[in-house]
């Protein structure tokens, strides 16, 4: 039977902590592999069961309460895969974010993958976790690992997901600049660079200590050269991270957000260090998939 009761889903941001991508393929996307990574950082949406059409609201600035919403196409995606005819009935969402927009943390998707679960519970429509990946991964690239969570493998578009290890629990330092920048722009971007024949930078990618027994990972992030190229703030937080003492610093996903790693005490030292009036700067850290999964009750 549907559950009567609200739930309160907090689900977190990503980083990337390695990205690289290949070509562009006759589907119009990349084949890219990337490891994900969970981190503190979270928007909290509450899903209460009412009578009526489906609602969301949404508090904050930029974001549309309206069907382009992730969360709305989440849930209409939600209810036609479980066979159920006409919109989307029976539930009002309210969506707090905390995650920046704009940024390649993954809010977006993040609240996406929030929806499924919870709207599969409340519409106790029996959709199975397969039946539920196959759904995220047509409303975008992310949504799939955010059903995952923890440190993860994405292949493809992003959208196969494949567990690894949990990396190490570190701090985290996300820097937004003032400006977004979306994910077509940014691997629009990398297509025009490579066909000019313009490649990274040649810096020597960071070995990041996350305790596995193979040993440090190499971060890097493909997308962040060519939108460097056209946002040097970009560089200019990697490269304040990066003298504020981190183990490593790079952009995370398409953008325009940049994350350093450090210690769990070092990350809120510098982040009071690190900051400026035209820079968000947020203390977080890595969070293992049990907590992840915990905070999208799965």
């Amino acid at each position: 039977m549907p559950t009567a009761r609200a739930l309160t889903l907090r689900p977190p941001a990503k980083i990337n902590l390695m990205l690289k991508v290949g070509p562009r393929l006759a589907t119009g996307f990349h084949d890219v592999r990337t490891v994900m990574q969970t981190i503190g950082l979270s928007d909290t949406i509450v899903f209460t069961p009412r009578p009526g059409p489906f609602a969301l609201a949404v508090r904050a600035p930029g974001v549309t309460a309206d069907p382009d919403n992730l969360v709305w196409r989440a849930a209409l995606s939600l209810w036609r895969a479980a066979g159920r005819a006409g919109d989307p009935r029976g539930v009002h969402v309210k969506l707090e974010k905390a995650i920046p927009v704009g940024a390649g943390l993954g809010g977006g998707s993040a609240d996406a993958a929030a929806a499924l679960v919870a709207l599969n519970t409340i519409w106790d429509t029996g959709l199975s976790p397969p039946d539920l990946r196959r759904i995220a991964a047509g409303l975008g690239a992310d949504v799939p690992f955010f059903l995952v969570g923890g440190t993860a493998l994405g292949a493809g578009r992003g959208d196969d997901v494949y567990p690894l290890e949990d990396a190490a629990r570190l701090g985290v330092v996300v820097i937004k600049p003032a400006f977004g920048v979306s994910t077509a722009e940014a691997y629009g971007w990398l297509d025009a660079d490579r066909a000019e024949g313009l490649e990274a930078d040649g810096r020597r990618p960071a070995d990041l200590p996350i305790g596995w027994a193979s040993g440090p990972l190499a971060m890097g992030n493909d997308l962040e050269a060519p939108v460097v190229r056209r946002h040097q703030a970009v560089r200019e937080a990697i490269d304040a991270c990066l003298r504020a003492g981190a183990l490593g610093a790079a952009m995370t996903g398409s953008g325009s957000a940049v994350f350093a790693v450090f210690s769990e005490a070092a990350a809120v030292r510098a982040a009071r260090q690190l900051r400026r009036p035209d820079w968000l700067v947020l203390p977080t850290r890595t969070t293992s998939r049990a907590e992840a999964r915990r905070r999208m009750c799965l």
